[in-house]
């Protein structure tokens, strides 16, 4: 199986990043971590991918997701499409 070509836009010590990133733990899916910067107004590539500046936010260009912002919405979509709830 080939891997997902994930990236997560995510920033230390974020409690709604650790979520999403404990979900791709758990599906065992790699993924590649951009870090953020702590300023918000300094996010100009999470704005760019995901058009605001919270984190986290899923990029999972082989399912034409180019920037899916909201914790919840990322662990659901990812257990949707990766979990055992995957085709």
């Amino acid at each position: 199986m080939d891997m997902a070509n994930l990236e997560l836009y995510e920033l230390d010590g974020c409690p709604y990043c650790a979520k999403v990133v404990t979900k791709l733990e758990e599906l065992g899916l790699d993924y590649e971590s951009h870090k953020v910067p702590s300023s918000r107004a300094a996010r100009d590539e999470v704005k760019a991918v995901s058009g605001q500046a919270g984190v986290p936010v899923l990029v999972d260009e082989d399912n034409g997701v180019e920037g899916m912002p909201e914790s919840d919405d990322i662990v659901a979509y990812l257990e949707k499409t990766y979990g055992d709830g995957a085709a």
